[in-house]
């Protein structure tokens, strides 16, 4: 009996964000059509790029420069792992600021790196490619919330479609700063109010690397809920701590111990307005989204 013969198919994402760029490279393994992704390295460093875009409304010239470093560094890594295609992504930050496209042509020109800003409604497009709809029960309503430095992107799903999206400038960074009015947040408890009413009760679903450390905290099995309760009690814990003290004594990253009182206090209020009591946090991203663009893409090739 001949065995069947697994294809591996390599491919590459970059993700430019508010917080941290990041370059994944993963491999798809094809067995009779069934693909399984398997993340084989990931390299993140926090530049916070959000910092500059949202206060000033254009990247520093010192920050434009480690970015444009960083990248020149993930163009080399691309050349030795040899993936079959790559994407390269830049959002809210690069989007707000008026020299994104200045810088994204001078990455173009040194390092080779094709890098594309994106919109935020793209941007939710490309995470949807995870294509997380498979896991939903067809019987209910589901809010998806992507929560990053720059923007929140919600989507409500009923019966495994998507109903209506939005993204809102409602950042982890922005919120930091202090950058967030108060009409944003009255926007977003009317679209949610506006838009839910129908399709009670609801059920969460939540994305970005926030609320994958709080899932992470609440020591939950795989695809397992985290409870309204629960993220309140995780959201009240953390905020006992100074930040130097989740530095020191929770040993979070810099970059993180900051922002995720923001996230958590973004993901409470939206759990809240649209009376959601459990969210699914299926631990995936933007980057993971463009992996399974690019092998979409090469499947609609390889089938002409």
């Amino acid at each position: 009996m001949i065995k069947d013969k697994i294809k591996s198919t390599k491919f590459a994402a970059i993700d430019i964000g508010s917080n941290a760029i990041r370059l994944l490279l993963s491999r798809v393994y094809e067995n009779n059509g069934n693909p399984v992704f398997k993340k084989e390295s990931l390299i993140r460093f926090p530049l916070r790029l959000g910092d500059d875009s949202f206060k000033n409304k254009a990247i520093s010239e010192k920050k434009a420069g480690k970015l444009i470093n960083s990248m020149q560094a993930f163009s080399y890594l691309l050349k030795a792992y040899n993936p079959v295609s790559y994407m390269a992504c830049a959002t809210s930050a690069m989007r707000d600021a008026k020299n994104g496209e200045e810088i994204a042509e001078k990455i173009r020109k040194q390092t080779g790196i094709d890098l594309r800003i994106i919109s935020g409604s793209e941007e939710a497009e490309i995470i949807f490619s995870n294509h997380f709809e498979r896991y939903l029960d067809k019987s209910k309503s589901y809010l998806y919330i992507d929560v990053g430095g720059g923007s929140t992107e919600i989507t409500l799903f009923s019966r495994k479609q998507k109903v209506i999206s939005k993204s809102f400038n409602l950042g982890t960074i922005r919120l930091l700063n202090n950058l967030v009015d108060k009409s944003v947040w009255k926007e977003l408890k009317h679209w949610i109010k506006e838009n839910t009413k129908n399709y009670q009760p609801l059920l969460g679903i939540g994305s970005g690397g926030n609320i994958n450390k709080i899932f992470r905290m609440a020591h939950l099995k795989d695809r397992s809920p985290l409870s309204f309760v629960r993220l309140q009690e995780i959201f009240d814990y953390l905020n006992d701590f100074s930040f130097e003290e989740r530095l020191r004594v929770l040993k979070m990253r810099r970059d993180r111990a900051d922002v995720i009182i923001p996230a958590s206090e973004i993901f409470l209020t939206v759990m809240k307005w649209a009376d959601i009591d459990f969210i699914f946090v299926p631990q995936f991203g933007l980057a993971d989204g463009i992996v399974h663009v690019l092998f979409e893409q090469e499947k609609q090739f390889d089938s002409k």
